[in-house]
């Protein structure tokens, strides 16, 4: 078992220069005002918002992102993350209570469950889980193919008991070319004839998500993207729309750089339709995000505390105790896996699983870090003059998400690095 999850609470109220290493240090007022900000550009524009929550996969984070309850859709992409939402149910957070006038003397309250959206195309070995799952919250599949159909029709004709049709989305690739089918594609309109015809399933709406987004470095590029979303989504919906004028359908659209530029979003949507924004990695960013110039380095949340473990001034490198299972091998514009936020010119050039190299990288992005950071870093610096064995370094990184799965335990800091909070994240599949 991982020593932290033993004695990781004792570390509260304690400054981040006493934590164990490594470790993956969350500050909470920077995931505020991230959080804070898209909820804002959200209710401005009046649409409807479903957070990832793959991330930072914990409670007191989603709880965020929802606004304490004032969103009610998620959408997950592993059915830990889903069981792990269950507190949320739970504490009310994930049950919509909604008062609505009958008449002027008499009210009635309705209870109306959650959505909670499957974000893998769904596959027969996890139809049981959601099944049961779906007895505390509803449920939501992704579709993009006529077999997944054809799973879900034979999962009800074995049913014991005929549960109700699913609810699904048809994935839409607007460009990532991961998952979902082309809006050109004649699979399309077979596959939504053939939901349509299907006793098993029926369509909520239509989703994509931009994934090539990551590569836009202005705001202009990605709200080009986040156009193409929208126009993707709707011409999708349209083949149904025609068909059906009565249905009211849903068009999702988002990933973290789109939502940044989403209080941009010009879009009108043709009757029929209503438009949602998803996103996921927004609360605490990452070197990613920042390469995308849509967000300052301090905007991001996460940063992994580590030891140097030696120094080798003959190569001019450090090792630290943060290596690939700490970090990940994810890479942007940044150079290396993990940036020195004091010393930006440092970097993660090499990693093993426990090991990582600091080396010197020097660039135009790590300039710019150096800028907000005010470091005072010189060209070509000896390792003996920077660290030593014992010293603690911080460091950026490249990917969020996959670096804080590898992490049993956030310590949760304020604004002077003091822990103030420990979160565990759901770990598993």
């Amino acid at each position: 078992m991982d020593y932290s999850l033993q004695n990781h609470a004792s570390y509260i109220g304690r400054p981040i220069a006493e934590l164990p290493t490594p470790s993956l240090l969350l500050s909470k007022p920077v995931l505020e005002r991230n959080t804070t900000a898209l909820l804002e550009d959200v209710k401005k524009l009046g649409i409807s918002f479903r957070p990832h929550v793959k991330t930072m996969k914990c409670t007191e984070v989603t709880r965020m992102m929802l606004g304490d309850g004032l969103h009610r859709k998620i959408v997950a992409s592993t059915l830990c993350e889903i069981r792990g939402a269950l507190d949320l149910v739970r504490e009310g957070k994930l049950d919509e209570v909604r008062t609505f006038a009958i008449h002027w003397y008499r009210k009635q309250v309705l209870r109306k469950s959650t959505q909670c959206l499957y974000g893998l195309p769904v596959f027969p070995g996890a139809l049981q889980h959601l099944h049961d799952l779906s007895q505390s919250l509803k449920i939501q599949l992704m579709i993009d193919n006529e077999q997944q159909v054809d799973v879900l029709e034979a999962y009800l004709e074995k049913a014991s008991s005929k549960p109700a049709p699913w609810s699904v989305f048809v994935k839409i690739d607007v460009g990532s070319r991961r998952a979902g089918l082309a809006t050109e594609s004649p699979s399309l309109p077979k596959l939504i004839e053939r939901i349509e015809s299907s006793s098993a399933a029926t369509i909520h709406g239509f989703y994509c998500h931009a994934g090539h987004s990551y590569a836009t470095r202005t705001e202009e590029a990605a709200t080009a993207v986040l156009q193409e979303e929208v126009e993707g989504v709707v011409k999708a919906a349209k083949f149904l729309i025609d068909a059906r004028p009565d249905r009211r359908i849903v068009v999702s659209v988002g990933s973290t750089p789109t939502a940044h530029v989403v209080s941009r979003l010009k879009a009108t949507l043709p009757e029929g339709m209503e438009l949602e924004l998803h996103a996921g990695c927004y609360p605490s960013n990452d070197l990613q995000q920042v390469a995308t110039s849509l967000v300052t380095p301090n905007q991001q949340a996460i940063r992994i505390l580590a030891d140097v473990c030696s120094v080798y001034p003959e190569r001019n490198e450090a090792l630290i105790n943060a290596g690939t299972v700490a970090l990940s091998k994810e890479a942007s514009e940044f150079p290396g896996y993990g940036i020195v936020i004091d010393r930006p010119q440092w970097c993660v050039v090499r990693m093993s699983q426990e090991h990582g190299i600091l080396g010197w990288a020097e660039s135009e992005q790590t300039t710019r870090l150096m800028q907000h950071t005010g470091s005072k870093s010189g060209t070509g610096e000896k390792i003996e003059d920077s660290f030593r064995v014992g010293d603690k370094v911080l460091l950026y990184v490249q990917h969020a998400c996959i670096t804080s799965a590898q992490h049993f335990v956030y310590y949760v800091v304020d604004e002077h690095d003091v822990v103030r909070e420990t979160w565990v994240p759901w770990k598993g599949w």
